[in-house]
């Protein structure tokens, strides 16, 4: 029978650059940048590493469809590197095979790498459908936009729950607000300018009711993690290490856009993933047990209604949780701690990473003026494609023995 990965893979070293516009960096500067820190971290050389995972996603943008990029970039000893790409939890991905090939006894130490570059392309936003040279995708989807979406998604929400339009732009506004403060005590974070109610509900709509500042950017970065055994990383000298306690992914069959039962107005990917995650954790009470979290809050809606995906507010009540302050950094269950996409913006193949990087840094005690009190577990919460059809990455990490 199956048994997860619970405390079979500790992470030994993690590594982050700063997001941004970084025009002084290409992709592969971005990988050093991340992979220096990530291998200082872990205290070995890279000579030591069996093998990895290279996370990009958008082809027309970045450094090619293989792994030989990080294998040549950081000069890795002609060891397997294999490219993934997984929609938006592509980080979470070059992760899960990472730690997977540990747990097998495969390898005893892998790496797991995210870039994206993004601000080159001379386009505002992510690449999309049409954006490419030859691409036909206009042909299919000719009005589909990523906020005309997610806005809908905010529309179904309302209707079902009879929220008031009042209330739900306070709430996610609200969402925005908190994620703002974050990412102002981040120096790793591309925004890091507070806002205020009054702010974000005076900016310009984008598609109703998302205005301006319940969208996230687009940003260059990249992240990565050194992951082994827990005997390893106990011969390394490492003490007071961290370990994965949960790595679920869970993909769209289709239900949502071919049936009529599901009202538009959640991800039954995060419900069903979440509740894998927490059986593989042994957590059964998610909303007194999840110390913090980083969502995927590529909207502000999108990180509402996941606090009820991931069971931790009860349907229809996350919107009083978050103006109730739930979720702010002094709260219940803190989210988006770092400042989360909506301050990091989304380099598509590092976002994943970067979540697992402020739980790991959060449970090291290493946050500085964002840093929480004795967090025990930390969860990280990927969503790719559209909320009619998607993809989600849960990843639960913690001290081990906790």
């Amino acid at each position: 029978m199956a048994t997860g990965i619970r405390d079979k893979v500790a992470i030994i070293g993690m590594g982050c650059t700063k997001f941004g516009e970084r025009w002084d960096m290409g992709a592969e500067e971005l990988m050093v940048e991340a992979f220096e820190e990530a291998l200082g971290d872990a205290g070995i050389e890279k000579k030591d590493i069996g093998a990895a995972w290279f996370g990009t996603c958008m082809d027309e943008v970045n450094v090619g469809k293989t792994g030989m990029p990080l294998a040549v970039t950081l000069r890795l000893p002609m060891i397997p590197v294999t490219r993934v790409e997984n929609y938006c939890a592509t980080g979470t991905e070059a992760f899960r095979g990472a730690c997977y090939a540990v747990a097998s006894g495969a390898y005893d130490i892998c790496l797991a790498q995210g870039v994206e570059k993004l601000k080159d392309t001379g386009y505002g936003g992510l690449p999309n459908p049409g954006s490419g040279a030859g691409s036909l995708s206009w042909q299919w989807w000719p009005n589909l936009s990523a906020p005309g979406s997610f806005a809908q998604l905010a529309s179904a929400y309302a209707a079902k729950y009879k929220v008031s339009d009042k209330d739900l732009k306070r709430a996610i506004a609200h969402v925005s607000v908190k994620s703002h403060a974050n990412g102002s005590l981040n120096p790793k974070a591309h925004l890091r300018k507070p806002v205020t109610m009054e702010q974000v509900l005076a900016a310009p709509i984008i598609a109703h009711p998302l205005g301006l500042f319940d969208c996230c950017g687009v940003s260059d970065g990249s992240a990565c993690a050194i992951v082994t055994t827990p005997e390893i990383a106990k011969q390394l000298g490492k003490k007071d290490f961290v370990t994965v306690k949960a790595l679920q992914l869970a993909l769209s069959s289709g239900e949502e856009a071919a049936y009529n039962e599901w009202d538009g107005d959640h991800f039954m990917t995060t419900s069903k993933c979440s509740l894998a995650a927490y059986k593989e954790a042994g957590i059964t009470d998610p909303r007194k047990e999840i110390s913090m979290m980083e969502v995927h809050d590529c909207f502000s809606i999108t990180e509402l209604v996941t606090y009820e995906d991931l069971h931790i507010s009860e349907r229809g009540q996350a919107w009083k949780d978050a103006l109730n302050g739930m979720y702010d950094l002094n709260g219940q269950v803190p989210c988006q701690v770092d400042g989360g996409l909506k301050c990091f913006g989304h380099p598509i193949g590092a976002s994943g990473l970067r979540m697992i990087y402020e739980m790991y840094l959060q449970l090291h005690g290493r946050a500085d003026k964002r840093q929480l009190k004795n967090p025990k577990f930390g969860l990280t919460h990927n969503l790719g494609g559209f909320p009619f059809q998607n993809i989600c990455a849960i990843s639960i990490i913690g001290k081990y023995g906790a």
